[in-house]
């Protein structure tokens, strides 16, 4: 089952209602009716279409509701995250700071910072010249204060500026 089909089966509101009833412990066409206010006939062709679906199952007992379907479906609707470090450390530290491509918040850890830092100067060539509107532009991908940006990057030294010029050196 995918999303669209479990959001499909529910967005009936009979449907919604009687499985909402076999969750809370309806477990007979007559208990659902009486619990949700529904018709017997409509409460027959609800529980027939969630049973289809595969929300429902009919025993001797009753109905019985098919929790993990949910599960299921949030897992199956995952989509596969490129780790943005081969580092599972890193990697889970960048994703703390770093969302949809944009730096969130600084860190206030000096090594996460470092972490932060080192992923982000890779915008940069090593040995390239860059002039410091073209350092801004670059750094505002990142984050709208350039400026801490571009002082941090400097201060640790990933960085160098001679004259207005940036370098990212080598190693």
């Amino acid at each position: 089952m995918n999303a669209d089909l479990l959001c499909g089966s529910l967005a009936e509101p009979s449907r919604l209602r009687t499985y909402s009833a076999v969750v809370l412990g309806a477990r007979t066409p007559d208990q659902i009716a009486a619990a949700t206010g529904l018709s017997p006939a409509v409460v027959g062709k609800s529980a027939q279409r969630l049973i289809k679906t595969g929300l429902l199952t009919a025993t001797a007992d009753g109905f019985h509701a098919v929790e993990d379907v949910f599960k299921e479906v949030a897992r199956s609707g995952r989509r596969e995250v490129e780790p943005l470090d081969p580092d599972p450390a890193r990697d889970a530290v960048l994703r703390a700071f770093i969302r949809d491509g944009r730096l969130t918040h600084f860190p206030t850890f000096p090594a996460k910072t470092r972490i932060v830092l080192e992923y982000l100067v890779q915008s940069f060539e090593p040995n390239r010249a860059y002039p410091e509107s073209e350092v801004n532009t670059i750094l505002n991908t990142w984050h709208e204060d350039h400026a801490a940006l571009r002082r941090l990057l400097v201060d640790n030294r990933l960085l160098t500026r001679t004259d207005g010029i940036y370098h990212r050196p080598t190693g």
